[in-house]
């Protein structure tokens, strides 16, 4: 299935001239004459890349997507727009625009702009995927295991971890193998990699350092 363009511009002409444009190129295309009217969409959006106009009445591009941010974080927004400039830019860009193109972008432009927001954005759906796995399986480890987890990230031997906890190290040897096995980890490198993506490392850093 093609991804969907969505075009959210107040300029009638310019959604139709560039919509047409999209569609020849194989993309599916939707359009909206303002924030308002794609927000009233959500969450049915289908998954694409949204082409934000900055300038329009009602609400802001920049309003919208400091919305779109926690309505919708996944969905890539790329800013085409007659009314830019060095800050506008600046702040589309920080708060996580994947491009900021000014009217009138070429064709060329806009649609190798439109092909590198949606590869992208599938790598962000990716790792958004793998993450909420992990975690998932995280949620399966019983308290014990997860202090045993905690202290293998921070580099603790078996026997270090033993004395930590007050126990032996069979015993830390058994919650070991069954953390990994409920994690998903073949190793402790991938052990530490997944608590890295979960943000357990620096959670256990600052748990440490009070």
């Amino acid at each position: 299935m093609n991804p969907i363009i969505h075009i959210v511009d107040d300029d009638l002409s310019f959604r139709i001239a560039l919509g047409r444009l999209l569609s020849a190129s194989g993309y599916g295309v939707a359009l909206y004459a303002s924030g308002e009217e794609l927000l009233a969409r959500l969450p049915g959006i289908e998954h694409g890349c949204i082409l934000l106009d900055l300038d329009m009445p009602g609400l802001s591009g920049l309003a919208l997507q400091e919305k779109l941010s926690t309505m919708a974080p996944l969905l890539p927004i790329v800013f085409l727009t007659g009314h830019g400039d060095i800050k506008a830019g600046v702040q589309a860009m920080k708060a996580g625009a994947d491009d900021f193109l000014e009217k009138p972008a070429t064709a060329d432009i806009l649609l190798e702009t439109i092909d590198k927001s949606l590869r992208r954005a599938d790598i962000r759906q990716e790792e958004f995927a793998r993450t909420n796995a992990s975690r998932a399986r995280l949620s399966n480890l019983t308290p014990r295991e997860f202090e045993v987890l905690r202290l293998l990230v921070r580099g603790k031997l078996n026997k270090q971890i033993a004395h930590a906890l007050g126990t032996s190290e069979r015993t830390i040897k058994a919650h070991r193998h069954n953390l990994m096995e409920k994690i998903g980890a073949r190793s402790l490198a991938e052990a530490v990699s997944i608590a890295e993506r979960l943000g357990l490392v620096d959670l256990v850093e600052e748990g440490d350092a009070s």
